[in-house]
């Protein structure tokens, strides 16, 4: 692999940094294309994306050093470190905190919070899947030891140095599985758009996908660093796997009804609907005395034919 793109004396461009720009750059494409269809602003979603990437990167890299806290107890000024910066970190670190800073953002600018994940979605997606060629191309992330044919051999001591990728070993190539993956989610993603019938529908399916997804590829990965829980029975992020699956579980459960709608309306939304009601119920009772005032008027004239006498017929 080519973890230098370029390399021209001091000058050195990383493959990672350049494929890292370029996730960004293709979801926030796709971000701002998919929102106007839901009937937000472009600038609107530009800047919520902006600060959720930077919220993004800084939770990578907290779960990243989290699950390798063992390495840093000893050398705590690594977690500031040129190394740490560089590190992609680990993307459901980045996903739980984006989720988070998504709650607070939706508050604070009266936004819908489905229907703002359901545009997010698809772009996470895309970005991904071009991320995680960046995985690749660095060596991080790497699989286990493989016999087939379709495996892949590092040989960059570079890469070995920075990720500590084996060299010289035929490897399951799980970046590229998991750079198809995502490819294939937000494929199905992109179709599914318009077809959505309730908002948070892209947005919860894309999380189940991807849930599903990332619990099986873990069992082909080969870095042990990534971090375990009881005691090596599952990866980390296999763990926050089950517990995405368990809370789509609980929205899907707490979206039926009367209350997922108030919830995808937003809280502008809320309020304007509350206002169409009593509007409604105001023209249910205009409309009730007029046509008590309309009953009483016919009832008068009923009353005034009845009391008119009926002409004789003339002699002659």
């Amino acid at each position: 692999m080519h973890p230098i793109l370029i390399n021209i004396g001091w000058f050195h461009l990383p493959t990672y940094g350049v494929l890292l720009v370029l996730a960004i750059l293709t979801g926030m494409y796709t971000a701002m294309r998919l929102g106007p269809r839901v009937g937000m602003d472009p600038a609107q979603i530009l800047d919520f994306y902006t600060w959720g990437i930077l919220v993004g990167l800084v939770g990578a890299k907290v779960l990243m050093v989290l699950t390798e806290w063992n390495d840093y107890p000893d050398h705590l000024s690594q977690i500031f470190s040129l190394s740490t910066l560089k590190a992609g970190g680990v993307f459901y670190g980045g996903f739980l905190a984006t989720l988070f800073f998504t709650l607070w953002y939706v508050r604070v600018h009266k936004l819908s919070f489905w229907k703002l994940a359901d545009v997010i979605s698809p772009a996470l997606a895309l970005g991904h899947s071009v991320g995680r060629l960046g995985c690749f191309s660095a060596g991080c992330d790497y699989g286990k030891p493989t016999t087939c044919p379709w495996g892949v051999v590092f040989t960059s001591t570079l890469a070995h140095e920075a990720t500590g990728v084996p060299l010289g070993v035929r490897l399951h190539p799980t970046q590229i599985y998991e750079s198809i993956t995502t490819l294939v989610i937000f494929g199905l993603l992109l179709w599914w758009f318009p077809k959505r019938k309730r908002d948070g529908d892209v947005f919860l399916v894309y999380v189940g996908l991807y849930a599903v997804a990332r619990f099986f590829l873990e069992f082909l990965r080969g870095d042990e660093d990534r971090g375990f829980v009881f005691h090596h029975l599952l990866s980390t992020s296999q763990f926050i796997a089950l517990l995405a699956l368990a809370g789509i579980a609980t929205a899907l459960i707490w979206r039926r009804g009367d209350r997922a709608e108030e919830l995808s309306a937003g809280p502008a939304s809320r309020d304007e609907r509350r206002a169409q009601q009593v509007r409604e119920a105001a023209q249910q009772v205009s409309f009730g005395r007029a046509q008590t005032a309309d009953g009483g008027v016919a009832a008068g004239n009923v009353r005034a034919v009845t009391a008119s006498p009926v002409p004789k017929r003339a002699k002659r």
